[in-house]
């Protein structure tokens, strides 16, 4: 008998489903760190104890399932190669964790998807094929993420510190906090995007001027990247990830908004049972 797998993954831990035929779920599971960007091997480890863990109440094994595993890194086409050779599994199918995003939350409706936390992401999903934009990681991507703002926020405080901008309230906390100059250097050299993007709340709750200055310029940039998506349609638009409820405040209008109907684990079950019923 063939079951289907589902599998979410990124640089924090991966999630599993799986299912039947019709759709209904028969374990779940949880694994480690799933970035192939970062490393192929560890993300291998991660998605099989993730199955495993999905598989302890069906009398399956791994080589009967038909798997879409959405992960961080799934454009990057030889660790993609390579992740599949470590795999197990009867069907494979990887694709970005940007595209069962937007089959989880578009189901099989026209739209667009804009996932903002601690990375972005945009995905168009137009007569069923799905197109991801953005993302591209944190040295060079995720523009308005919560990372790349508390990237800023740092910076801004730097610069404060040198007197190249004014100094403002929450600038001078965070200087005090992270201990001055050489304190925010020093973080800055070790820090993930995860830290960085634990300063986002501080900016998008704040009234601060400077925290305001990041943000408007974060919600520009999500403006201008919804319209040049939109390619003069009135396509819906769902706001997901920790910081997609403020942009969607701040972009109430132009665009119709709709609620997410899935998460990205529904997206790629749905996703693998779609390649099944198609071979």
């Amino acid at each position: 008998m063939v079951f289907f797998l589902g599998i979410d993954g990124g640089g924090t831990g991966c999630r599993a489903a799986l299912a039947d035929a019709e759709g209904r779920i028969l374990g779940r599971g949880t694994g480690g760190p799933a970035n192939i960007n970062t490393s192929v091997d560890a993300a291998a480890t991660s998605i099989i104890a993730a199955t495993m863990q999905s598989l302890e109440n069906v009398e399956a094994s791994p080589q009967d399932l038909i798997a879409t595993l959405g992960l961080a890194g799934g454009t990057m086409s030889g660790a993609t190669r390579r992740l599949a050779e470590l795999l197990p599994f009867g069907r494979t199918q990887i694709v970005n964790d940007g595209v069962i995003a937007a089959r989880g939350a578009l189901g099989s409706d026209d739209g667009i998807l804009a996932a903002i936390g601690t990375g972005s992401v945009y995905a168009v999903q137009r007569g069923n094929q799905i197109r991801q934009s953005g993302g591209r990681g944190f040295l060079l991507g995720d523009h308005a993420s919560g990372a790349v703002m508390g990237r800023e926020l740092l910076s801004r405080t730097l610069m404060a510190e040198d007197g190249f901008v004014p100094m403002t309230p929450l600038l001078k906390q965070i200087s005090a906090q992270l201990g001055g100059i050489e304190g925010i250097i020093e973080f800055g050299n070790t820090a993930r995007p995860a830290d960085f993007g634990a300063l986002a709340p501080r900016i998008v709750n704040s009234d601060d001027p400077a925290a305001r200055e990041i943000f408007e310029n974060a919600v520009e940039q999500v403006r201008h990247a919804l319209q040049t998506l939109q390619q003069d349609d009135n396509l819906p638009v769902v706001f997901t990830g920790g910081l997609g409820p403020y942009y969607a405040e701040r972009l109430d209008g132009p665009w119709p908004l709709r609620s997410s109907k899935g998460s990205a684990v529904d997206g790629a079950l749905d996703m693998a049972i779609q390649m099944g019923a198609s071979s």
